[in-house]
């Protein structure tokens, strides 16, 4: 009997080319995929809620796949949880309609970015965060991210060479979190992102901290469409996507 199955992923993207199969280089669905085919003896497809890039990790990646087994749900949470690496966890594993899909079906994502800026960088930790030592300014920043909030078209924070027909996403809250200890997450959650968008608006967001531009200019090059107005790709390792919405 063909069942259809709903798993939620937590991932270290540190040592990956991301999300997507690759033809040659390791990615987090190619683990996945190998571990069920070990369990199930058949080619398994796994459909992800969407791409992550290559260094960018996971708290709630979800992803779902279907096949013919009798297995449930908790045999494939135990077995994949026996058989996957270290950095990759099925956090939870549930039986699903035949209709679900975790791309289509998806109805908001929730990105966190990680900076740590201050005086020095950390040691523990350091592979999950931006460092930037010179100090931010917070005031600035928060009044450029006002302006991504609502529908816009980010074509300006499309990754170059990626381009999509449609760069137009809907933005339901954005805000720039301050921990004790120099740490700032910036979180966002929108209908659907861009290649590289959320890097790319944080590295043009560093640039109004810096004050090299305006939050009016940071505006600017939002309605621009143009991406060689925007700031330098954040790094990868400071990326998590937190959770899917259904």
């Amino acid at each position: 009997m063909t069942k259809n199955f709903k798993i939620t992923i937590e991932y270290d993207g540190s040592r990956y080319h991301g999300w997507q199969r690759q033809k040659k280089d390791c990615s987090i669905q190619d683990e996945i995929e190998k571990a069920l085919k070990k369990m199930t003896s058949c080619k398994v497809s796994l459909i992800g809620s969407g791409r992550t890039d290559a260094g960018v990790h996971a708290a709630g990646q979800v992803a779902n796949f279907k096949c013919d087994t009798r297995l449930e749900p908790e045999a494939f949470f135990m077995g994949l949880n026996s058989l996957l690496p270290e950095d990759i966890i099925i956090k939870d594993c549930k039986s699903v309609g035949m209709a679900f899909h975790a791309r289509y079906d998806a109805r908001s994502k929730v990105y966190h970015y990680k900076i740590l800026n201050r005086a020095v960088p950390a040691a523990v930790g350091r592979q999950y965060s931006w460092f930037l030592r010179k100090a931010l300014d917070r005031q600035k920043m928060r009044a450029a991210i006002a302006h991504i909030i609502g529908r816009h078209d980010f074509k300006a924070f499309e990754g170059a060479g990626s381009p999509r027909q449609n760069t137009t996403r809907e933005v339901f809250s954005a805000e720039l979190i301050e921990h004790e200890g120099g740490t700032l997450i910036f979180q966002i959650e929108a209908d659907g992102f861009l290649r590289y968008m959320v890097r790319n608006l944080v590295g043009t967001l560093v640039d109004v901290g810096f004050g090299k531009i305006t939050p009016a200019d940071f505006k600017d090059i939002l309605d621009s469409g143009d991406r060689s107005q925007a700031g330098a790709t954040a790094p990868a390792r400071g990326l998590t996507l937190i959770r899917v919405n259904y």
